[in-house]
């Protein structure tokens, strides 16, 4: 058994759930058990690469929980309950030793956007089973969970097409 770790991936950079997606690629290949939570992300519009993961490992659980939209301002009562709802299926798979890799994408801007708190994400850290792994992504990581985490790698911006005026593309951002 391995001795599981936490990696974050943060930053104002592009790359961070696609990082996180390619540990579950490499885990899964390796014959690993891996499960798959996002934050914010909605069940009614998946992204490329959760729709590729999903026909090349049927077996690959990928738990969407939000509304698909950016938080801007108080978050909603729907907002709330999604995340609290995911949160807590979050704790107990974290905590049960019956996954490999546990990845909680996009956890950072739902601390941000207030729908779980940092002393939930240090819960996380503070319970996950020894043989786990715990990947954490999204902008923003806080210096506490930067603290806790065996690997952090911050994704930094240089350039991006956006402040060009160029759309998010079907395919490369999504």
């Amino acid at each position: 058994m391995w001795e599981g770790l936490v990696e974050v991936y943060t930053g104002d950079g592009k790359g961070k759930t696609t990082c996180a997606f390619g540990l579950a690629l490499r885990a899964l290949g390796r014959g690993k058990k891996v499960i798959i939570f996002q934050f914010i992300k909605s069940i009614s519009s998946p992204s490329g690469e959760v729709i590729a993961l999903k026909k090349a490992f049927p077996e690959l659980e990928i738990i969407p929980g939000g509304m698909g939209r950016f938080i801007i301002g108080e978050p909603t009562e729907e907002d709330l309950s999604l995340a609290k709802d995911l949160y807590n299926r979050i704790l107990l798979t974290v905590s049960s030793d019956k996954y490999d890799m546990v990845i909680a994408d996009e956890i950072f801007p739902a601390y941000r956007a207030g729908l779980i708190s940092l002393e939930e994400v240090i819960e996380l850290i503070n319970k996950k089973s020894a043989g786990t792994e715990l990947v954490l992504t999204g902008r923003g990581a806080p210096e506490e969970i930067i603290r806790l985490a065996h690997l952090v790698t911050e994704m930094k911006k240089i350039k991006h097409p956006y402040e060009q005026g160029i759309k998010a593309r079907i395919g490369i951002e999504y």
